[in-house]
Formats: structure tokens, C-alpha cells, sequence
């Protein structure tokens, strides 16, 4: 089981590890390559997944509201956390909020349980995603407009997605391979580029990261727990969403703290511990996990 999980692990911190190294080394200027990634790879992945034939969005509906409920509860969670720790619920409740599906998640999603997992992971991903574009920026500043979220490239693939797989539209094979190609693409430079971003946080609060660090994965988890409880589910999204209840804050959170001036130092403390303490707890979500 041991060299299962390190096995399946290796391939996601191998990557984040040489992107740190390369960042600290060369100083990439990666912002290109990133808004590459975010406009164009990532909206071609969740476009292949959804729009492929063997997708049936109603066979996900349980998965979308468990998801809805883990992300949701994160975040009150993180509210009751932050008056009890005596922090500003605008720095604390996103990061416990909005975890790493997206540079952590969807590798881990592939490579813990292959090809096949890949929808649903992107299903969980745009839950999280359609929430951190919407009530996460508009917690950030009141003055954000929740309907242009739309206007957002992973929410437009993930609309003309469903809308070819409902319609059980055929897109041309050679097109599809095309934009597959294109979406295996933002997987690698996800995490790559996850590395080269986390050169630039600094630890100034490390009672609060590690806080964070340890409260986020753990509150995931429990709530992950509860809802199997009360939502059917298959047991591979069982699986699925006990892991992504331990995956650690989004580098997205540090990147909006930074954008509306909430404390993005402290934000930043937490993105990286948690990142790092997902060294623990990922091998433990695993082990519950895989037989």
C-alpha cells in the first residue's frame, strides 16, 4: 500500500518540486504560460470531459450537490474557526473554503484511479470553480457582479460542454483529439507552474499556516465523511471526494487576496504550509481509500 501511494504521489510533487527549483534557480516569468493555461488548456480538458459521449451529466448530480456541500461546509467552518482564532473571516474562510482541485486535484484524480475518473474530478473542480469565481471574489469585494462569471473561459467550456454532451452531439473525432491534445497540455503545467508560484509566498504568519495547514484538510475530510453518509454515491466518488475534502488552499486564494488587498501575506503563509502539509494528509486520504 505504501509504495502504491508514494507511487501515485511521486509523479504530482516530482513536478511541483522541479517548478520550485527552476523558479528559485531561472525566475520564470510564467504569466503568459498561465493565463495560456487558464484560457485555453484547461477550458480544452473540461470541454473533452464533458463533451464526451460516454458522459451523462445525470449520473453526477449526487457527486455535484456532495461537492456543493463539502465546499460550502469548508467555508462556514472556516467562519466559526476565524472568530474563534480571532482573524478576519476574509483571510481565513477562502482558503479553508477552496481547496487545490485544480493543480492537485485533477492529476491526483487520473493517476489514483485512472483515465476514467477524469469527469467526475472535473465535475468537483467546476463546483469549486464556478464558487471561487462568484462567491469568493464577491466576499473579497462586494462590488464584483456574480453574473459575469460567465465571461470566465472554464465556465463558457463548461457550458458548451454539457450542452454537446445533453444534446449527445458526436464532436468530429480528429477535432476531439485536437482539443484533448490541448487539455493534456494544463495538467503538467498546472503543477509545474504550482511550483514556480510558491517561490514567490513568504511565511510571516506560521502559527496561522500551519493552523490553516492542518484546519483545512482535516475539516474537508470530516465533512466528506458526513455527507457519504447521507448522499449516495458510488464508491469511486466515495474515493474522489475524500480526497478532495484533504487537498490543501488553491494558490488561486493567494492570487485574489493579492488582488484586493486582503492580507495576501498571511494567505500566502497558508497556501504554501498547506501545500507542503499535504505531504501528510494526501497519503493518509489515500490509504482510506485505496484497496
Amino acid at each position: 500500500m505504501l509504495i502504491r501511494i508514494v507511487s501515485i504521489l511521486f509523479p504530482l510533487f516530482a513536478i511541483t518540486a522541479l517548478g520550485y527549483f527552476v523558479g528559485r534557480r531561472m525566475k520564470p516569468d510564467l504569466s503568459h504560460a498561465n493565463k495560456l493555461n487558464m484560457d485555453v488548456f484547461v477550458p480544452a480538458l473540461i470541454f473533452a470531459a464533458l463533451a464526451n459521449k460516454e458522459f451523462r451529466i445525470a449520473e453526477f448530480v449526487p457527486l455535484t450537490f456532495a461537492t456543493l456541500v463539502v465546499v460550502v461546509g469548508s467555508g462556514l467552518a472556516g467562519l466559526v474557526l476565524a472568530r474563534l482564532a480571532g482573524v478576519a473571516p476574509k483571510t481565513l474562510v477562502p482558503p479553508m473554503m477552496f481547496n487545490n482541485c485544480g493543480n492537485l486535484g485533477l492529476p491526483l484524480a487520473v493517476l489514483a484511479f485512472g483515465e476514467i475518473a477524469l469527469a467526475p474530478a472535473v465535475v468537483m473542480f467546476m463546483v469549486s470553480n464556478l464558487l471561487h469565481f462568484s462567491f469568493g471574489a464577491w466576499l473579497l469585494d462586494h462590488r464584483i457582479k456574480l453574473w459575469t462569471v460567465w465571461k470566465v473561459p472554464s465556465v463558457l467550456a463548461t457550458l458548451f460542454g454539457l450542452a454537446v454532451g445533453m444534446a449527445g452531439v458526436e464532436v468530429w473525432p480528429p477535432l476531439m483529439i485536437a482539443i484533448k491534445m490541448l487539455g493534456d497540455i494544463s495538467i503538467p503545467l498546472m503543477l509545474f507552474a504550482l511550483g514556480v508560484r510558491l517561490t514567490d509566498s513568504r511565511i510571516t504568519s506560521v502559527g496561522l499556516g500551519v493552523f490553516a495547514a492542518v484546519a483545512r484538510p482535516l475539516a474537508g475530510m470530516l465533512l466528506a465523511l458526513g455527507v457519504m453518509l447521507l448522499i449516495p454515491l458510488t464508491p469511486r466518488e466515495q474515493a474522489l471526494l475524500l480526497v478532495f475534502g484533504a487537498l490543501p488552499p488553491a494558490v488561486l486564494n493567494y492570487i485574489f487576496a493579492e488582488r484586493y488587498h486582503q492580507e495576501p501575506e498571511k494567505v500566502a503563509s497558508m497556501v504554501l504550509l498547506g501545500n507542503l502539509a499535504a505531504l501528510l494528509f494526501l497519503p493518509v486520504a489515500l490509504a482510506m481509500v485505496l484497496e
